[in-house]
């Protein structure tokens, strides 16, 4: 009796939730169910700004990016191009998708057999990049902390989408983007989500899930291989 109380109790926030939401977007004022909770005052005590140097920042990086079953490269932003080039050799890439805005300096050489499939002039069908064997981004910041990537759709970045179709992602990370903790990630983030409403991805290794019985399944929700290429 309880559990179905406090069930229908449950669901009664929820709908009434969703209600407020929809008045507030067609501009009516929201009606409050009386049944929220009060607010608690928000802790600002935790650590804002990490300690870490750059090069600890980075080694921290490199770490848990492999945790995750990623492969991690270091290269200086010339060797790009063959660098790039053999991960497609190894990995037996042929078709590339390249975001709008991506350093054309980045791109492997005709010579390499690698065709650049672009998605500047058009967006891209679903088909075409299901198609693809690979995708080469830049990135918006990267979490040392957590080996997270932080991704907003701005230039070299590309659409959600180009992302999380294709099975394997080779993503160039600077090492003025390596910040140390998440909350500095936020705080760069903070203007273009307020301002720009832009759409944030957090890419913590190759996408994987477990199912009840803890048997990982790589590739469900985006790509199965991650490849991060600091320069």
């Amino acid at each position: 009796m309880v559990e179905d109380t406090l069930m229908k109790n449950s669901k009664d926030i929820i709908l009434k939730r969703i209600q407020s939401a929809l008045r507030k977007e067609n501009g009516m004022k929201p009606q409050l169910s009386g049944m929220e909770p009060p607010l608690r005052g928000i802790d600002r005590k935790y650590e804002t700004h990490s300690k870490l140097s750059q090069v600890e920042r980075l080694r921290l990086f490199m770490e848990r990016v492999s945790d995750y079953k990623a492969n991690v490269t270091r290269a200086e932003e010339k060797e790009l191009p063959k660098v790039i080039a053999d991960i497609c050799a190894v990995e037996q890439v042929k078709k590339l998708v390249i975001p709008p805005g991506i350093d054309t300096n980045w791109l492997p050489e005709k010579t390499s057999g690698v065709a650049l499939i672009s998605d500047e002039s058009g967006p891209l069908s679903i088909q075409e990049i299901d198609q693809s064997d690979a995708v080469l981004t830049g990135c918006f910041r990267a979490v040392a902390q957590t080996g997270t990537i932080v991704m907003t759709g701005g230039a070299g970045q590309g659409r959600r989408l180009l992302t999380l179709l294709p099975d394997f992602h080779i993503c160039v990370v600077r090492t003025d983007q390596v910040v140390g903790i998440i909350p500095e990630a936020f705080w760069d983030l903070d203007p273009l989500i307020r301002e720009k409403k832009v759409p944030v991805t957090f890419i913590s290794g190759p996408s994987a899930t477990s199912d009840i019985e803890l048997d990982r399944v790589e590739g469900v929700h985006g790509p199965r291989r991650l490849h991060v290429v600091i320069v």
